[in-house]
């Protein structure tokens, strides 16, 4: 067996090439959350924000400097990555089972 051989064995074995599609999609992905959040879910929040410009918004606690703004941000990104990963395991469980 030759060495092109077993890297082709090595990639069906271990899905390698799913494995990297998946990655791929999965960045595509975060950057479509992100603009969702950033784009159409934070100009409402900014609209609760003095001054509208909720990813710099800061805690001020003596020197230390707290960005609140950019945390929320990536919270929400979080929390909607997370929900979609959830809805699409829980209808391929349900798929699964049927």
């Amino acid at each position: 067996m030759g060495f092109l051989d077993e890297f082709v064995t090595f990639l069906n074995k271990h899905k390698v090439i799913g494995l990297a599609v998946a990655f791929i999609i999965g960045a595509a992905a975060t950057k479509l959350v992100s603009a969702v959040v950033q784009d159409l879910i934070m100009p409402i929040i900014a609209v609760l924000v003095p001054g509208g410009e909720w990813r710099t918004a800061i805690l001020q606690a003596g020197p230390v400097r707290f960005m609140v703004g950019d945390f929320a941000g990536a919270l929400i990104d979080f929390i909607i990555v997370a929900l979609v990963v959830f809805l699409l395991v829980k209808y391929i469980a349900k798929e699964d089972s049927k």
